[in-house]
């Protein structure tokens, strides 16, 4: 279904004539929007990328439980590595905050939290400020600039024994239905991530950043195809847990919207 476009997600019912506009058909998504404060006039267009994603408040439990798969690839390539590898694993368990990173020796000795303060400073006044950001901006730029850099948190980082290479993992998820699906994913993660590269090599220029580069992870030779191809299997179990969990609220509704909040844990479905 994915692949040929005909989930019954809102917009293809409407596309096809069974239902009169495309908006999220979950009532999690309208309790959740009242609650904000949000209008209920004009949901969110609900597609199949709408409900893969945590903007979905009727999704949001099941796609986030599921968003960790990569975890799997990440602990696979760490287990693959090369005898004569020289790279540490920084974040196995969980994804952590510049914050939290420069708490430990090594991340000091690349550079000081306070030079990059400094320079962290420069690069988010950059950046816009969203809406919702505006009040905590207004009360204290300062500490509103430097909270936002500290707080970003790649999913994963590795560093070599010699401090002179960092390696920033970004993973994304992508319906491979449009060619170019590669080259715009690999784009959005270093945009991402481009303040966190920006701030580091400010400080200290001799750095050398690699971004979403697998091929250069130092994972033993003839291991890269079995891992990719272990993944791609989960990959397919995710997307069979988030369709299971949309169908189960759609079909557990007595009317045309769903009344259940669906979580997902593992290989099962709960309401």
């Amino acid at each position: 279904m994915a692949i040929a476009g005909t989930i019954p997600v809102a917009k293809w019912l409407a596309k096809i004539k069974r239902r009169s506009d495309g908006g999220c058909r979950l009532l999690v998504c309208k309790r959740a929007r009242k609650q904000r404060g949000a209008s209920i006039e004009n949901l969110p267009e609900q597609t199949y990328r709408h409900i893969k994603s945590a903007f979905c408040d009727g999704m949001a439990t099941t796609v986030t439980a599921v968003h960790f798969i990569w975890r799997h690839l990440y602990a696979s390539m760490q287990a693959a590595q090369t005898t004569a590898s020289k790279l540490r694993f920084v974040t196995p368990d969980t994804e952590s905050s510049n914050n939290t990173l420069w708490q430990e020796k090594e991340f000091e000795q690349i550079r000081s939290r306070e030079s990059l303060t400094e320079k962290d400073l420069e690069i988010e006044k950059k950046i816009s400020v969203k809406e919702h950001e505006r009040e905590r901006h207004d009360f204290d730029t300062k500490i509103f600039y430097e909270n936002r850099y500290w707080n970003r948190r790649p999913d994963g980082i590795l560093i070599n024994e010699n401090h002179q290479t960092l390696y920033i993992l970004e993973f994304k998820r992508s319906s491979d239905r449009n060619e170019e699906f590669l080259g715009v994913k690999e784009a959005k993660a270093n945009e991402q991530h481009k303040r966190i590269i920006e701030a580091l090599k400010a400080a200290a220029p001799e750095l050398t950043f690699v971004c979403n580069k697998l091929e250069r992870l130092s994972v033993q030779a003839g291991k890269k195809d079995e891992i990719l191809a272990a993944h791609v299997q989960r990959i397919c179990k995710v997307h069979d847990t988030v369709i299971q969990s949309y169908c189960q609220q759609i079909q557990g509704s007595s009317g045309a919207d769903a009344t259940t909040s669906i979580e997902n844990i593992e290989e099962h479905v709960y309401v």
